[in-house]
């Protein structure tokens, strides 16, 4: 066995148990890629060394409350992905969070060393991130930490939301189960005293926000019970002939539509999809190449093109 690799993954286990208030034990052989039994022999080993960990079965493990160690010199991998996660935070989140992960992360380049934190500069001054729309909705620029705070808190939100650019908006009174990205947005997942029944919501369309101070009304699953599942959702496949020279034009948008594979053959790209909405969604997608693409599966398709065109008038 290498005994440096287990030595580093029992500290790393610490590390874990130290984030968390419970950690079971399949969380832990999942992240470290080991086995149950092994983490039941590296845990062991922790309590040996005199560490107070506490074990309940079906529940999991946890350290007595208020024991720490101190934090460890971060490696030069740890230090330079903070820059990644700052440039990351800065795009995928909206200001107010944003505003918050940069105290904290502050707070964490002040205990560097002067070649890390030049090491930081030096990547940060080379590394950009462009920008596809506005994924928040700048008015409102503290939607996401509010959902963030309501979840973890189970308060209920009040919220102003505006379904499309083409309706008028409605008050809603909320309890958010669950924040997710999807595409080029963020959406929360939350149970809708208006509707009676859970509802997706996009956060860009949110007009207003307020955190109220009262308590969730019911007690809710995790998000994944509340989301679509990939097996419930039927879809058509589609195939389409490509020349390659011109494939690539497409590569940006086609993991929307449901692609699967590309085969070349006799330079063409023969590219697969399978798609939720082949006579809407991949039909008007696919007029944007149509004078390239040959559509080789389904007639359907085919014939609702042909659809398209002929509705198309030109003054």
């Amino acid at each position: 066995m290498d005994i440096a690799k287990r030595f580093n993954r029992i500290v790393s286990i610490y590390f874990h148990l130290q984030a968390k208030s419970v950690v079971k034990a399949q969380e832990l052989a999942t992240r470290f890629e080991v086995s149950l039994r092994t983490i039941y022999r590296d845990i062991k080993a922790l309590e040996q060394a005199g560490v107070p960990i506490y074990g309940e079965a079906g529940t999991g493990y946890t350290l007595m409350d208020g024991y720490r160690l101190p934090p460890t010199r971060f490696s030069s991998e740890e230090i330079l992905s903070l820059t990644a996660a700052d440039k990351l935070m800065r795009k995928f989140v909206d200001a107010d969070l944003y505003k918050n992960f940069d105290t904290a992360i502050n707070k964490i380049k002040a205990h560097l060393r002067y070649t890390d934190k030049d090491q930081i500069t030096t990547l940060e001054n080379n590394m950009w991130m462009s920008s596809i729309g506005n994924t928040f909705n700048e008015q409102v620029p503290s939607a996401l930490s509010t959902l963030f705070e309501s979840i973890a808190e189970r308060k209920i939100v009040n919220l102003s939301y505006q379904g499309n650019a083409y309706t008028e908006c409605s008050y809603r009174e909320t309890e958010p189960v669950g924040v997710f990205h999807q595409g080029n947005y963020w959406y929360f997942m939350a149970y809708c005293h208006l509707r009676d029944d859970y509802r997706q919501f996009r956060i860009d369309r949110i007009q207003q926000i307020k955190l109220t101070d009262r308590n969730f009304t019911k007690a809710h699953r995790e998000l994944s019970f509340y989301l679509p599942q990939k097996e419930d959702i039927s879809t058509t496949t589609v195939r389409i002939s490509v020349p390659v020279s011109f494939a690539h034009y497409m590569h940006w948008d086609r993991p929307y539509y449901g692609f699967i594979e590309e085969e070349v053959i006799d330079g063409h790209a023969i590219m697969t999809f399978h798609s939720r909405n082949v006579e809407e969604e991949f039909a008007r997608w696919f007029l944007m190449f149509a004078d390239k693409a040959i559509i080789l599966e389904p007639m359907s398709l085919k014939m609702r093109i042909k659809e398209l065109v002929d509705a198309i008038r030109i003054p």
